[in-house]
């Protein structure tokens, strides 16, 4: 059957489950796995487990349960060992690790942010700044049939949206970094050159969104901020 799991938390957390569902149809009944210094809060795993709303809200409820008590390391939806035994070896062994990252997390949640930037002012801002972008924008217009001018202008502009994107990147990191205890990168998207997870102490969060939105409001509206949050630590677990 599997033992599912929902979070790490220290033996210390007050753990007030009752009246919370587990995942599965019926619900799975939560229980804890204890080692002297970690808990895991855990349930049977259901035969087939699939990430039906039902089923992913009960797993963020219970976390989120757990996170308004205290520090808890969230696990990922459909994280499964092979039993109890196993839950509790693992807990033994990474100890050390699991604490540490409790001490981080505590009485902090995650917020994630986004960033794009409109294709064609950055085509123009490249175009302005590059004087071989031009030459070569200019002879491609000249002679439309210059293929290897077309490869070399292509080369150039896509090398230049990294450059910009990379340096976009950083700074916007940079400026916000004070205002997080720490941050943690996630693979930007086509249409976000952006993407960053940050861990936010709870009473800084009005800081940190007001600094998200100062760091938007100056870069204009050419730039798309997106910020999602509080959200359990997952990025950071």
């Amino acid at each position: 059957m599997g033992t599912y799991l929902y979070a790490i938390t220290a033996t210390g957390h007050p753990l007030r489950l009752s009246g919370l569902d587990g995942v599965g149809d019926p619900a799975a009944q939560l229980r804890t796995v204890r080692t002297k210094d970690l808990c895991a809060v855990v349930s049977d795993a259901p035969p087939e487990l699939r990430a039906k709303r039902r089923d992913v809200a009960a797993h963020q409820g219970v976390q989120e349960c757990l996170l308004a008590d205290g520090a808890a390391l969230p696990m990922r939806f459909g994280l499964v060992g092979t039993d109890d035994a196993q839950v509790t070896a693992v807990l033994e062994q990474d100890r050390d690790s699991y604490l540490r990252r409790l001490a981080e997390v505590d009485g902090c949640r995650e917020y994630h942010l986004k960033v794009a930037r409109d294709e064609d002012d950055l085509l123009r801002e490249i175009m302005r700044e590059s004087a071989e972008v031009r030459r070569l924008n200019d002879r491609t217009r000249q002679n439309p049939g210059a293929y290897d001018d077309r490869m070399a202008l292509g080369e150039l502009i896509s090398q230049e949206v990294q450059v910009r994107q990379e340096r976009d990147r950083s700074d916007i990191v940079a400026r916000l970094a004070p205002a997080a205890v720490r941050a943690a990168d996630a693979e930007a998207t086509k249409s976000h050159f952006l993407s960053v997870s940050f861990l936010v102490e709870r009473e800084k969060a009005t800081a940190f969104s007001e600094a998200v939105h100062e760091e938007a409001g100056q870069r204009g509206d050419t730039y798309t901020f997106s910020l999602h949050g509080p959200l359990p630590p997952y990025s950071f677990v």
